[in-house]
């Protein structure tokens, strides 16, 4: 999807809008958190269990995904993105549970996270903008089995071949990496709304919560 600098403009003072209208609200805890975004809902049932199960990925959202931000930097809505890398996983004969990580917003901590506490040690973390890494426990949080880091090239073929790969590294296989698209001019394109995301999203950080368990729904 191609954004012309008036389109960008817009999105940024938008976020810009929406961040400070989020400071101004009081904040409202509560026990059970359901939130329903375009075709899905997404529902926080419990602190996230240490997986046992050596046929799961879990898939690790961070704090905004699907709650704050609905879709990724280019404009694909986060049900979307979730329906594919979940379809990937199934594909491959895995079973998958859905974690959100709240202690950071760094996709490699959200990806490392997942992953120790996935049963196969196989987890994929997914910031809102739509940056994704496929992570093994084993590894330092800032290595990895699979980095796509620029999420304006990261379409939904992209998201099911991710699922795919993660659970084939949860068989115990090893695919060849997921092809990957590469545009010299997308991180400076996408820079500085690239960053409003980041920081919106570091808004809903809190290192005082646990993992909550995810239940989605999709319509």
């Amino acid at each position: 999807m191609a954004m012309d600098e008036k389109l960008i403009k817009k999105v940024i003072e938008e976020v810009l809008k929406e961040m400070k209208l989020n400071n101004d609200k009081p904040e409202v805890k509560t026990s059970s958190i359901a939130d329903e975004t375009g075709n899905m809902t997404l529902t926080e049932v419990g602190t996230f269990a240490q997986g046992k199960a050596p046929n799961e990925v879990v898939i690790g959202l961070a704090a905004a995904f699907g709650k704050h931000q609905t879709k990724t930097i280019i404009g694909i809505p986060h049900d979307q993105v979730l329906k594919e890398v979940i379809a990937g996983i199934e594909e491959e004969g895995m079973n998958y549970r859905i974690v959100r990580i709240y202690r950071t917003s760094d996709v490699a901590f959200v990806s490392h996270d997942s992953a120790k506490l996935s049963g196969s040690g196989i987890g994929i973390g997914i910031q809102s903008k739509g940056t994704t890494v496929i992570h093994q426990k084993d590894l330092f949080p800032l290595s990895n089995l699979e980095l796509f880091s620029q999420a304006p090239l990261i379409d939904l073929a992209t998201y099911r071949q991710i699922g795919k790969n993660a659970a084939k590294y949860a068989k115990g296989e090893s695919p060849a990496p997921v092809p990957v698209k590469n545009d010299q001019m997308a991180r400076p394109k996408y820079q500085a709304i690239a960053a409003l995301l980041h920081i919106k999203e570091t808004q809903y950080v809190d290192s005082d919560k646990k993992p909550q368990e995810i239940k989605v729904e999709f319509k």
